[in-house]
């Protein structure tokens, strides 16, 4: 083997085939090949982690970066950074709440503009299907999106309006003769107007009362719809961001009958849980809502199973007066969790204290997430792969303080909790992008397209 750029050497390193010893070697950004750590090899630099664990980079395909036109909430500068410091080397951008949406071409084309020399890790995005854009899929899908994103609800901004189920037919009948995958936000909307209606007699300071508005029944509804025009349509489906645990056996079922369909859940319903929500806590609002401690605990078993496939972040960030802290008032509230740091320490801290691996972690937050975007080169530790690579103390604690997170905005849901799970460092195609709170080189991300367009 020629001289390698890099190795990198831990007693820990996380391979599909499990966690074992190793010696990454890297060159022009690729692993060239997995060594045992003692083995004699030329080399331009090695870095030896000892005990630390050494993970592929996670790729969170539900990112909301705002960029361009909302710039003031999220942008790809501090999103991307924000990433590299938790150990993210992928993210995917969501078609809202950017502006202009990206439901058009031109629309994509203005935020890889906008990203341009500003991203500290890699960047893809999804289209977006919305009512009377079907004549843009085809040319989304040419011009590189991954696939495409849509609402069954109405999504919080006028831009980018929902489907019903006339929309969504033959969207997901264009789709599926791609083979583009769909991601859904899968709640109907009548059973929340009829819900909502209820709520509104009650103390709109209380979460129980905003619970109470998305009740989960809108969330199975929807998730039965999705799942009967997959059937018909043949069309790859996706579960976006899944909060109500009893959609679980149709998912399995579905699954079972080989039908196209992969689910995701989010840290915060994994974290936390509505009976811990404080009365005006208006920073936990988010849609579909984070719901009992007997739903999360069947959430974890969903992804113990397989029925659940990963977990993204959904990072929704908002300007803090957006969450109404002054009324506390849940439903003038902007609902989303923003989460992109802290993600993989939330997500182990969990994981860890119901007997899971990190192989499990590795899997849940990089190699499924990477085979929906269709990034066969991302998400894995495997010969061939981008030299995506996560240097992680799984048995050290950090206390999230927000105003040392890298996002736009310092506030966070996860203030002063304590997680299992330091990132020490992050590299990107084999460059250290983060390293131990500093960012020793310029950006080093680049924009990310379907390999066939």
């Amino acid at each position: 083997m020629a001289t390698a750029d890099l190795v990198i050497s831990s007693t820990r390193v996380v391979t599909p085939e499990g966690l074992r010893p190793g010696a990454v070697v890297i060159s022009d950004g690729v692993i060239r090949a997995i060594r045992p750590p003692g083995d004699p090899m030329d080399s331009r630099r090695r870095v030896d982690v000892g005990d630390a664990v050494v993970m592929p980079g996670g790729v969170d395909t539900h990112v909301h970066v705002n960029e361009p036109g909302r710039t003031e909430w999220e942008g790809f500068e501090t999103a991307t950074r924000a990433a590299a410091a938790g150990g993210i080397t992928t993210i995917v951008d969501m078609p809202l709440n950017s502006l202009p949406v990206t439901t058009t071409a031109a629309a994509l084309d203005q935020k890889r503009r906008a990203a341009e020399g500003k991203c500290t890790i890699d960047v893809a995005a999804w289209g977006g299907v919305v009512p009377g854009n079907g004549g843009q899929l085809e040319p989304l899908w040419r011009a590189g999106v991954l696939g495409f994103k849509c609402f069954m609800v109405p999504s919080g901004i006028p831009e980018f309006g929902h489907l019903t189920e006339a929309d969504l037919r033959p969207a997901m009948t264009a789709l599926g003769k791609w083979g583009a995958a769909l991601l859904v936000h899968s709640e109907s909307p009548e059973p929340i107007a009829r819900a909502t209606q209820a709520a509104r007699a009650g103390d709109p300071r209380r979460y129980g009362t905003y619970l109470a508005s998305r009740p989960p029944e809108a969330e199975l509804e929807a998730i039965g719809l999705v799942l009967s025009l997959a059937a018909e349509t043949g069309c790859r489906v996706h579960i976006v961001h899944l909060s109500a645990a009893g959609a679980l056996r149709a998912l399995r079922r579905a699954k079972a009958q080989g039908r196209p369909v992969t689910v995701e859940t989010c840290p915060h319903y994994l974290s936390f849980a509505a009976e811990d929500v404080a009365d005006g806590a208006t920073a936990f609002k988010c849609a579909p809502p984070i719901r009992g401690a007997a739903n999360r605990e069947a959430l974890w078993e969903g992804l113990a199973s397989g029925t659940i496939d990963f977990i993204a972040s959904d990072h929704s960030p908002c300007p803090p007066a957006l969450k109404r802290p002054e009324t506390g008032d849940f439903f003038e509230a902007w609902g989303g969790i923003a989460s992109l740091e802290v993600e993989l320490a939330a997500t182990w801290t969990g994981a860890r204290a119901r007997g899971h691996s990190l192989a499990d972690l590795a899997r849940w937050h990089a190699e499924a997430p990477a085979r929906l975007a269709g990034l066969g080169h991302k998400g894995r530790i495997a010969v061939g792969g981008d030299a995506d690579l996560v240097v992680f103390e799984p048995d050290s604690t950090v206390t999230v303080d927000p105003a040392a997170l890298h996002q736009r905005h310092h506030h966070s849901v996860y203030a002063s909790r304590e997680l299992f799970g330091r990132v020490r460092q992050t590299f990107l195609r084999g460059v250290c992008v983060f390293d131990d709170g500093s960012f020793p080189r310029p950006p080093q991300g680049r924009w990310l397209q379907r390999e066939a367009a």
